[in-house]
């Protein structure tokens, strides 16, 4: 169960690390650890995801927050779980940047025509997260197609209506996590969150008709 849903339990292992539970530590970005691999694989483009392995930032990421908890305690200036998130941002545009510049054109070139810039691997990394791996064939068959219809609706939407979407259902932000991200009020986040899912509804069901 994520922060966004039990806030409380987040907010008794930080004030246990306080206390100096160093049990606590570990609980604490063990909780945290799967929202970060769910941003790194929804956010890495394919020719960083060639060159480097996600769980390698992931655990980077972990580090990083461990040797920082002290001074996050000391200045808590935001919720957790989006400092930990600005931490893996800041770790994946690294990334991008050092293998950006050192990936050979003949690597690019592997990369499909259809790339879409840095979120290209958003689409496809929301769908695949959706994938029931115990589903029969016929089953599977039929859910490839959706996953198919819902990556190609996801990457017709405006980046903003976009990335509120991705927000919200794949790294399970609350409205008020994914205004602050957003740099909107809450009141301005959920506006946007409502016509994106209308759009985004509307994408899908034209491409059932």
């Amino acid at each position: 169960m994520g922060e966004s849903s039990d806030p409380q339990v987040t907010q008794v292992l930080l004030d246990r690390v306080r206390q100096g539970d160093t049990d606590a530590v570990e609980g604490l970005l063990a909780r945290h650890r799967d929202a970060i691999r769910r941003l790194i694989a929804a956010r890495m483009d394919r020719v960083v995801q060639s060159r480097v392995d996600a769980s390698d930032i992931v655990q980077d990421v972990m580090i990083e927050a461990n040797r920082r908890l002290s001074d996050y305690l000391e200045n808590p200036v935001m919720p957790f779980r989006l400092w930990l998130r600005h931490m893996a941002r800041d770790r994946l545009i690294d990334a991008h940047r050092r293998h950006r510049v050192a990936a050979s054109r003949s690597v690019d070139r592997e990369v499909s025509i259809h790339e879409t810039g840095p979120n290209d691997g958003v689409a496809p990394a929301v769908a695949d997260a959706m994938v029931d791996r115990e589903l029969t064939p016929a089953a599977a068959a039929t859910w490839e197609e959706l996953q198919r219809r819902f990556a190609a609706a996801v990457e017709q939407l405006e980046e903003g209506d976009r990335q509120i979407v991705l927000l919200r259902h794949f790294e399970h932000l609350s409205t008020a996590e994914a205004a602050d991200v957003l740099g909107l009020s809450k009141p301005a986040a959920g506006m946007r969150y409502l016509r994106a899912m209308r759009r985004l509804r509307s994408l899908l069901d034209g491409a059932a008709s």
